[in-house]
């Protein structure tokens, strides 16, 4: 593992030619302390770091000089840029072999290479984790990948229930989501906006010679993630409220998901005086409600709907005459 950190380190500051030892720390995921030795070690093994103190000090590699590296060709480069799971690679403890793998590819590629993968990752995303498991190959991706990729607008017809219509759009980038390719776009004569496109449902597609114009700020990655958590929480149309043991109120996510025990949290009053909580729960429907909320017996309590309440109650009266007068087990 500290081979790995080594050459994080040196192709970070390759990449850069110098940086702070706070900064290297966050990168790698370590002490400002072991960075200072893993500082020592490389220039033990001859490679030339020098330090400097006070304000634009930092650690330094002398100018000029790098290490050569070979085996990655430009597409294996992008193939890393599209790996699109930041989340899980910090949930596995990665975030440094990451930090070594990207490092390693923008300090060895040449000038226009380097540029393609760093326009690879602002303009192409995979979101890995499933929402539906349909397979979609569209017929029109190839000419949206090449407008994505070129930053020019295209005229399309796209499929609504209530039948075709036709979009100017200025694509901003690709998204592929379980087997899904979704367009993401500014429509014309929607100014500020951004919105999300089907790819299969683009029927004819006809590229233009008009520039896109790029949102300042714009990254493809932290809107999807806003946008797709905005998407979870708009199929939580039901409504209930409840009383949660301080417990159940912790381990919420895991009955109900994340995007549902986010915005009950949010609406939690001041635990009483024995730690439980009232809030608003959403979900999709009441008897999805039910079986989520019965997971979480005996920590809840339904104040309304009424319906709802009651028939919880009847699931745990149920529980109660089953388990009744059985003789005890030896």
């Amino acid at each position: 593992m500290r081979a790995s950190r080594l050459m994080s380190l040196m192709f970070l500051l390759q990449q850069r030619r110098g940086a702070t030892a706070a900064w290297l720390a966050g990168e790698l995921d370590v002490s400002v302390r072991t960075v200072y030795r893993d500082v020592t070690a490389l220039q033990a093994a001859g490679v030339p770091l020098w330090t400097e103190s006070g304000p634009g000090g930092g650690i330094h590699l002398v100018e000029g000089w790098r290490t050569r590296l070979d085996g990655l060709t430009g597409d294996e480069a992008a193939a890393l840029f599209l790996a699109g799971a930041p989340a899980a690679v910090a949930d596995l403890g990665l975030g440094a072999v990451l930090t070594a793998a990207e490092s390693k590819v923008i300090a060895t590629l040449p000038p226009e290479l380097r540029g393609r993968a760093s326009r690879l990752r602002e303009r192409f995303h995979l979101d890995a984790p499933g929402w539906f498991d349909a397979e979609d190959t569209p017929a029109a991706l190839p000419t949206v990948a090449e407008a994505v990729w070129a930053g020019r607008q295209i005229d399309v017809s796209y499929e609504r229930p209530d039948g075709p219509v036709s979009r100017r759009l200025g694509p901003l980038g690709l998204v592929l989501k379980a087997g899904t390719w979704y367009l993401v776009a500014t429509p014309d004569g929607a100014p500020g906006q951004i919105r999300t496109y089907r790819v299969g449902r683009i029927g004819a597609v006809e590229p233009r010679d008009e520039r896109v114009d790029r949102p300042d700020g714009f990254e493809l990655a932290e809107w999807w993630a806003a946008s797709a958590a905005a998407f979870d929480l708009s199929l939580l149309r039901y409504r209930c409220r409840v009383r949660l043991a301080p417990w159940a109120l912790r381990n919420l996510h895991h009955y109900v998901g994340p995007a549902s025990a986010t915005s009950a949290r949010a609406t939690a009053t001041p635990p009483d005086a024995d730690g439980w909580c009232v809030l608003t729960l959403p979900t999709e429907r009441e008897d999805v409600a039910l079986r989520q909320l019965a997971a979480l017996a005996p920590g809840v309590e339904v104040l309304e709907p009424e319906s709802l309440r009651q028939s919880l109650h009847s699931i745990g009266q149920a529980l109660a005459d089953q388990n009744a007068g059985r003789p005890e087990c030896r």
